[in-house]
């Protein structure tokens, strides 16, 4: 199954050479009340359209399934998409803004970004190669200003996963990025793949350290939000397939799954991360 990159769904429709009423299926998500934006924009699209939720590892979500649709025979045309906003990301999972809260150095900062690919069966584009469906991992983080740690663990049991059902190790892939682990998720996500004799050090990076300069910029742990790694794919990464930079990835978007209320009431963060092998001939 083939996939074409663009920054929004009109933009990646214009560059796969389609028109609006080519698509078959929008599939797409955010993370402000029950996807809202998404919904909103949705119903300006002619599509069958899928509201999807999974946080942060929403975009994986939509292009795993996206592929699955397109490779069944079930769509010709499937847009994947997803959108995150600052300031209404963290009055809504945090808190107000206006309240001057001091922000503990654990804490991401929530990306305004957009990004989609098409999903389609084209030659000579990279393709997607294998996915893995993640699962529900939660180790009892309970601090919504640390997802990078309520997220790490499921990164890594995916990761490790793939691994096994593949038989691959991370030597056979130019580069594996994960999005959004942060600083303190990266480092959460080594230590606890060392401890199964997996070293991903030389070959990793994370969507959400490479969307900001934490040096120049006051985001603390980093970027976040599920805008954040679809935006980093849909340029950054889909750029150097383009430049033959690249042949062979891992793409693995981590969610954490909290909402305003599980927090209040003092529930854990569940995690989750899909994987899929984006690979170019």
């Amino acid at each position: 199954v083939r996939c074409w990159n663009g920054f929004v769904p009109f933009g990646a429709i214009c560059k796969a050479g389609l028109k609006k009423q080519d698509i078959d299926v929008m599939l797409a998500g955010d993370l402000i009340n029950e996807c809202a934006p998404t919904a909103l924009a949705a119903r300006n699209f002619p599509a069958a359209f899928l509201g999807l939720y999974n946080a942060c590892s929403t975009f994986t979500e939509a292009v795993l399934l996206g592929s699955m649709l397109v490779e069944g025979g079930f769509a010709k045309n499937v847009t994947c998409s997803t959108s995150s906003h600052f300031a209404t990301a963290e009055r809504q999972y945090r808190f107000p803004l206006e309240y001057g809260s001091i922000r503990p150095q654990t804490a991401q900062r929530t990306v305004t970004g957009s990004g989609a690919s098409i999903i389609m069966n084209a030659e000579g584009k990279p393709y997607i190669n294998a996915v893995t469906f993640g699962k529900v991992v939660d180790l009892g983080i309970k601090d919504a200003n640390n997802m990078g740690a309520a997220m790490a663990p499921s990164a890594a049991y995916t990761i490790k996963t793939y691994f096994e059902d593949t038989n691959t190790k991370a030597e056979d892939y130019d580069i594996i990025y994960t999005g959004d682990l942060g600083y303190v998720g990266t480092n959460l996500l080594y230590d606890l793949l060392l401890k199964d004799d997996i070293d991903i050090r030389c070959r990793h990076n994370d969507c959400g350290l490479l969307i900001y300069d934490r040096n120049r910029q006051d985001v603390h742990s980093g970027g976040s939000g599920c805008g954040c790694s679809a935006a980093v794919l849909n340029s950054y990464i889909m750029h150097r397939f383009e430049d033959k930079k690249f042949k062979n990835i891992l793409f693995i978007s981590t969610g954490a799954l909290l909402s305003p209320t599980s927090v209040l009431q003092g529930e854990s963060i569940p995690g989750i991360s899909h994987l899929v092998n984006i690979r170019c001939d």
